[in-house]
C-alpha cells in the first residue's frame, strides 16, 4: 500500500489535530513540519515523531499540503503546493477574501489537484444522517431555521495587535467563529438566496464586530435567522430546523455526536424507525474530516461531500457584511458576480458601547 506523505505549514494549536488525524491512518503519514519559528517546528516534528522540520516547504516529494496558517498567507501557499503537485487541506476561512479563494481553486483546477477547505462541522455519523433524511425527504418540507453560535472572546483574547481588525483578520466574530455553523445549515439546506444582516459591536473595543444578526432566505423557500456572538458567557452553538413533519435539533459548542441531535415529529405522530440515528456512532471532527477526504485525495477522485462548496460559506458572511454596509438584502447572486464583493471584506458596524 503506497502510503500518503504529507506537509503540515504551521505548527500552532489546529496543527495538532491535523497531525493526530493522520497518525492514526495506516495510509499516511506527515513528512514535514513548516513554521517561521524554527525551534516551534522541530518541537512540533519531535512531538508527533515527523523526521523532517524546516521554516519553508523543502524540496521534499509530499503528496498533500496541510496549511495551519493564519488565512492571509493562505492563497500563496496554496499556489505553491499545488505547483509542486500536491493537493492541498486548509484550515478556514480559507483566504481573508473570495477573489483569493478564486485563485485557490483555479490553481487547483489547473494542477488537476484538490482544494479541500476544512469545516469540520460538517462531519460525523450524525449530520450524514440528518442530511440524508432531509435530502430524501423524510423528514418533509423544511420552513424555517435557526443558526446560533454564542461564544465567548474576552479583551485578553483581542489583545494580539492583528485580531479584530478588517486587514489582518478578514472579518468579526462571524468569519472567525459564526462561519462554522452557518456552512453547517447550508450544508443540510442548500443554497442561500439572499441575506439581510447587521454588524454590531457591544462590548470590544476592536474594528470588527463582536456580534451579528441575519435573516437569511434560502433558495428552497428557507428562512433563517442567524445569531453570532462573541460576548456570550454561557457558550452554544446550536441548530434548528423546522419542517412540516419534524423539529431537528442540535446543541453542541466546539463538536457533536448523536446525543447533541434531536428530531421531534410533528404533534399527534411518531418518528419514523429510520429517523434513528445509526447504531455505530463517529463524532464530528479532524479525525472524520481527514478519514472523509485522504482515500479521495489518494485515489484523484472528486472529493466528499464534506469538503466540497470552499467559497459557500464565506459568501453568506460576505453578503451578511455588505448587507450590514448598504442597510438592505444582498442576493448571493451579487456576491459571486461582483468584483468589489470578492475583494477585501468591510461592513458598518454599529457600535453599542457607550450606551
Amino acid at each position: 500500500m503506497t502510503r500518503m506523505r504529507a506537509a503540515i505549514i504551521g505548527t500552532g494549536d489546529v496543527a495538532r489535530l491535523h497531525a493526530e488525524a493522520i497518525a492514526a491512518r495506516n495510509d499516511a503519514e506527515v513528512v514535514v513540519a513548516v513554521d517561521v519559528d524554527a525551534a516551534r517546528a522541530a518541537t512540533f516534528a519531535a512531538k508527533y515523531g515527523i523526521s523532517f522540520s524546516s521554516t519553508s516547504l523543502p524540496d521534499l516529494d509530499v503528496d498533500v499540503v496541510h496549511l495551519c496558517t493564519p488565512p492571509a498567507g493562505h492563497a500563496v501557499q496554496a499556489e505553491e503546493a499545488f505547483a509542486r503537485g500536491a493537493h492541498v487541506v486548509v484550515e478556514k476561512p480559507p483566504a481573508l477574501t473570495l477573489r483569493d479563494v478564486d485563485r485557490m481553486v483555479a490553481a487547483a483546477d489547473a494542477a488537476g489537484r484538490q482544494l479541500a477547505v476544512v469545516f469540520q462541522q460538517r462531519t460525523g455519523t450524525a449530520a450524514a444522517h440528518v442530511k440524508r433524511l432531509l435530502d430524501s425527504g423524510d423528514l418533509g418540507r423544511p420552513l424555517l431555521a435557526r443558526c446560533d453560535t454564542f461564544w465567548f472572546r474576552d479583551d485578553a483574547y483581542f489583545a494580539a495587535p492583528w485580531r479584530g481588525t478588517w486587514a489582518n483578520e478578514g472579518g468579526g466574530t462571524t468569519l472567525g467563529h459564526g462561519i462554522h455553523q452557518l456552512d453547517l445549515l447550508a450544508y443540510l439546506l442548500g443554497e442561500v438566496d439572499e441575506v439581510h444582516g447587521q454588524a454590531w459591536r457591544l462590548a470590544r473595543d476592536i474594528e470588527t464586530e463582536d456580534v451579528s444578526t441575519a435573516v437569511l432566505r434560502f433558495e428552497s423557500g428557507v428562512v433563517a435567522t442567524a445569531m453570532t456572538s462573541a460576548v456570550s458567557p454561557r457558550q452554544e452553538s446550536s441548530i434548528r430546523i423546522d419542517t412540516n413533519l419534524a423539529t431537528i435539533e442540535l446543541e453542541h459548542l466546539y463538536g457533536h455526536g448523536h446525543g447533541n441531535w434531536r428530531i421531534t415529529p410533528r404533534p399527534g405522530t411518531d418518528a419514523p424507525a429510520n429517523w434513528a440515528f445509526p447504531a455505530s456512532e463517529t463524532p464530528s471532527g479532524h479525525d472524520a474530516y481527514i478519514d472523509a477526504v485522504y482515500p479521495a485525495l489518494a485515489a484523484d477522485g472528486p472529493l466528499p461531500s464534506v469538503a466540497t462548496a470552499p467559497a459557500r460559506s464565506m459568501e453568506i458572511v460576505a453578503a451578511l457584511y455588505a448587507s450590514s454596509e448598504r442597510g438592505s438584502a444582498v442576493s448571493l447572486r451579487e456576491v459571486r458576480e461582483s468584483a468589489e464583493l470578492r475583494g477585501p471584506m468591510s461592513a458598518r458596524v454599529r457600535d453599542e458601547r457607550s450606551r
